[in-house]
Order: structure tokens, then sequence, then C-alpha cells
């Protein structure tokens, strides 16, 4: 008798929240969010309160629906079937668009030590994809083995991140703030910071991490809540202190033309040496949250496919009790995303994916959002009095950082979106059913 895999404690579930949200993107986002000074510091402000009232509502829907999928069983519970396919459908696409951004922000921090990764665009893109096979590897062996290497990767990531809190407190406190970038009130304006605000929740995508695997977690009623609580809140503080570090203590034209932003304010007051040090555990970082964010594009398709409404062929587990197909499938379309922009610079290439990554998954954070209402008013959540109004609150933002995306990244969500009609209607007809096995 093959024995029970073992399953994924509060820990291991923690650190796949904070390891899944704090990957290359917190490294890089500085880059991007140099040119709104300190708009990008409101921006983060929201985005925080943005991503803890979602993991308040994820952490509710989590404690009475303990369900594989997470996001795909909350919202068909809600909704039914299609609407619980469709959002699952762009939540799965977000995912494996988004680790493209993740490896390759990874890569870009190897650079530092090999820069012919930063010259040589065919060179970054084959490095990136045999990274994406080695962890896809890493995750086929089991989730057990995966949330490990999450657990590890987590911690190492979290030390760089402390090290620059600590010198941006330093360099304050030697100077009494003289270095700090000048508040101007009149900057400040509702477009610049709900753009940073946009930009800003890309890193705190993967709060509802925990709620996917399910049936890979022990006391999943109590694990998953607690895991994504102290997650999101925990990865809300290092990103708001880290970056407004460097973005306000560094040249604004420095910081946007970067490479590796954080290593070169690291560089700029402690020597070369540990600006190298900290690239490399930036790349550390970007590998632990792909790991992570592998683990879960192929949970969700495999819980789909046990729900009927993707291809019964995904729905097959390993003799270690893992969706090898659907790993399978979701990696090779995540080579591919990275294959087709390997012309384009890491810092654009970047950019694009994590507008139609943030896209993808503002959609499911708003159905998610409305079925925790739907679910409450029907009387089959049980919940605070408070959840109502934390809910509807959480849907606004939703749909607020949908309008700040952009039309392209709306467009480009769209068409996602409708990609997704022919598979479902397929599947339900039965074209895709068992003997597709």
């Amino acid at each position: 008798m093959t024995p029970k895999p073992k399953q994924l404690g509060l820990m291991m579930c923690t650190a796949l929240v904070v390891g899944n949200m704090i990957g290359s993107g917190i490294f890089l986002l500085p880059a991007t969010l140099a040119p709104y000074g300190w708009n990008s510091i409101f921006g983060w402000l929201l985005t925080i309160v943005g991503g803890l009232l979602l993991a308040v509502v994820f952490a509710t829907l989590a404690r009475n629906f303990p369900r594989a999928g997470g996001p795909y069983a909350f919202t068909q519970e809600a909704f039914g079937p299609a609407a619980g396919f469709l959002v699952a459908w762009t939540y799965w696409v977000s995912i494996w668009v988004g680790n493209a951004a993740i490896a390759t922000g990874s890569v870009s921090y190897l650079s530092v030590f090999f820069p012919s990764l930063a010259t040589t665009t065919g060179l970054h893109a084959g490095v990136t994809v045999a990274i994406i096979w080695a962890l896809t590897l890493v995750n086929i062996r089991g989730a057990f083995l995966a949330g490990g290497v999450q657990l590890v990767t987590t911690i190492l990531k979290l030390l760089p991140l402390v090290a620059v809190i600590a010198l941006g407190a330093l360099v304050v406190a030697g100077d009494g703030g003289a270095s700090v970038a000048p508040f101007d009130p009149s900057a400040i304006a509702l477009a610049p910071v709900t753009a940073a605000a946009t930009l800003t929740l890309w890193g705190l995508l993967g709060l509802e991490s925990a709620t996917v695997p399910a049936e890979k977690v022990k006391d999943p009623v109590r694990t998953i809540p607690r895991a994504t609580l102290i997650g999101t809140a925990l990865t809300g503080l290092i990103y708001l202190f880290a970056c407004s570090a460097v973005i306000l203590l560094q040249p604004a034209e420095e910081v946007a033309k970067s490479a590796a932003p954080f290593a070169d304010f690291v560089a700029a007051h402690w020597g070369e040496s540990a600006g190298r040090w900290l690239a490399l555990f930036a790349a550390i970082s970007g590998f632990g949250a792909m790991n992570g964010w592998i683990l879960i594009q192929g949970e969700l398709p495999y819980a789909m496919a046990k729900g009927g409404v993707f291809p019964a062929f995904f729905a097959r587990l390993s003799t270690r009790q893992t969706p090898v197909r659907a790993h399978f499938v979701s990696s090779l379309l995540l080579t591919v995303v990275v294959l087709m922009n390997y012309s384009k610079s890491m810092t654009e290439l970047f950019k694009f994916v994590i507008l139609l990554s943030t896209m993808s998954s503002l959609v499911m954070y708003l159905a998610c959002s409305l079925a925790a209402l739907k679910l409450r008013s029907e009387g089959r959540l049980n919940s605070s009095a408070a959840l109502p109004a934390v809910a509807a609150v959480a849907a606004l933002y939703s749909l607020w950082t949908i309008v700040g995306a952009g039309k392209d990244a709306v467009v480009w969500g769209v068409v996602l979106l409708l990609a997704g009609v022919p598979v479902y209607l397929l599947t339900r007809r039965g074209k895709f059913t068992s003997q597709s096995r």
C-alpha cells in the first residue's frame, strides 16, 4: 500500500503565502515605482489595506469551504460551475503568465554575477526555461517536498529584506532624515497613486495561495485561515518598509534605470560585495516563489478537472499523489510565454506580464469577494457581522485596481476570459471526459 503523503502544516502554509508573494517582484518593483516618488508609498498603503481585506475574505471562505482549488471552489459554491470555471481559468492563466515575470526577475538578479545574462537575450531565456523545469520536477516529487523547499527559501529571502530595512533605518538615523526625498503635498494625486497601487498589487498576489492545495493541508479549517492572515500582514509590512527605503533614499533616476535596485542600494552604502550578496538572495527569492506558484499552477487544473469543468486528462494523480499531467501542461505553457517574449528586455517583459497577471488575478479577487457576499446573504457562510462590509470594500478595491490596470490590461484580461469559454463548453458536453484519461 502506498503511504499517505505528508501534509502541509501552519509553517509550510504560511511560507507558501509569504513565499509566493515575495518573489522577484519585490526586488524589481522599486525600479518601476521610482518615477512615482511619494505617490508610490501611498500606493503601497492602499494595496496593503486592500490585501488585508481580501485576506479576511479568503480566510472566512476557507474556514467554511476548505476544498481543493480555493478560488474555484468558492466561486462555484456561490455562482455555479460556469462562473467557477471562468474564474479558475483566468486565475490559472495569471499564474503561469505571472511565473514568467518571476523567472525573468530571478535571472535579472543573476546577471549581477553573470553579465552575459543581461546582454545575451537567448541565454537568459534558456536559463529561465531550465529553472522552470527543475522546479516542476521538485513539485512532481510531492507537495511536502515542495513545501520544504518553500520554507527554506522563504527564510532565506527574508534575510536581505530585513537587512535593507535596517540599512534604511541606519541611514535616516545617521543624517537625521536629510537623505530622504522631500515630501511635496502638491505632487500627490489620485492618478499616480492609482497607477502605483496597481503595480504594487503584483507584490501581494498570492495571498490566497494556501487555499488552493486544501487537500494537502493538515487541519485546513484552522491552518489555511491563519496562514493567509499571518502571511499577508507580514508581507505587507516588509514590502512597505523595504521599498520605501530604496525609493526615498536613492535618486529616482538611478533607481528607475537599475536592473537590481535593492542590490544597488546596499552596494552604495555597504560596498559592492554586499550588493552582490543581496543579488544572490534576490535570485533565491524568485526561485522560491516560482516553486510555490508551480505547486499552485498544477493543483488548480487538477481541482477543476475533479469538479468536471476541465478536461479529465488533468485529474490523474501519480503514485506520489501529485497531478503530474497538470504540472507538465502548465509548465509547458509557461515555457511558451517565456520564449515568445525572449526578444524583449527583462524590464519590458516584467512590466507586461505583471499587468496581465494582475488583471487576471483581480477578476478572481472580485469574484471571491462577491461570492462571500452572496453566501453570507443566503446564510451559507458563518462569519462575523463585519464580513459583509469587509467583502464589499474588498470588491470595490478590486474594481478600482482593475480600472487602474489600464485599457491594454483590461483588453487582454477579457481575451483570456473568453478563450476559456470553448474549453468549458467542450468539457461540459463530454468532449473531454473519462476517455481522455
